[in-house]
């Protein structure tokens, strides 16, 4: 540009594009750059995530604190009592569909986090809204014991436990919460590369 400054879009427009504009006419020229812009855009999912998990400040919804000070407390509770960083994170992750999800909020978090966590973890955070009813539901007219449907589970108590130690906990305008920067590196380390998804090849590459 004539000013010497770089136009915000100017990155944008440097990109290599693929040159199909319908797939069927894709070559694997325009796929590989289609999967180097992809690993790119990978690398950046903790980054949006923290910038998702900040929408959730302010809005408390009716609790004695808001739904990211809950996420934080849940995260450093698990985190004080020595849980691995896989789990401390889906601690922090659990409740981050509240805003686009919030009739469905569990199936949210737990498709972001399948990925790159075991199965009894994604088992955990798909279900702690059904098991956190527990102590609620009876209030509501709803059935606390909606969660009996999985007893027999190998994922059962795990994820009971979830909920009572750290989850139903995790509501205390008093308690010291870790700072949501603190959490960032676990972020990073854990999201860093996908243990199951369509896209990895038989290699264990990324597509």
């Amino acid at each position: 540009m004539a000013d010497g400054h770089q136009h915000p879009d100017d990155h944008e427009r440097a990109q290599e594009r693929a040159k199909f504009h319908a797939m069927v006419d894709g070559t694997p020229q325009d796929w590989a750059i289609i999967a180097n812009a992809s690993m790119e855009f990978g690398r950046d999912l903790p980054k949006r995530l923290v910038s998702h998990l900040k929408l959730l400040q302010g809005d408390c919804g009716g609790f004695a604190i808001d739904r990211l000070d809950h996420s934080l407390q849940t995260a450093t509770r698990a985190f004080q009592d020595g849980r691995d960083e896989e789990y401390v994170v889906c601690a922090l992750l659990h409740d981050i569909g509240d805003i686009l999800g919030p009739r469905n909020h569990a199936d949210i978090a737990a498709a972001i986090l399948q990925p790159f966590v075991s199965e009894e973890n994604h088992w955990m955070v798909a279900h702690h809204a059904v098991f956190q009813g527990y102590y609620f539901f009876h209030h509501l007219g709803l059935d606390r014991d909606m969660r009996d449907q999985f007893r027999g589970h190998p994922s059962f108590e795990y994820t009971a436990q979830f909920c009572h130690i750290y989850d139903q906990e995790a509501f205390d305008p008093a308690y010291k919460s870790m700072p949501l920067e603190a959490f960032e590196p676990m972020l990073h380390r854990v999201m860093s590369a996908p243990k199951r998804s369509i896209y990895l090849r038989k290699d264990g590459g990324a597509a």
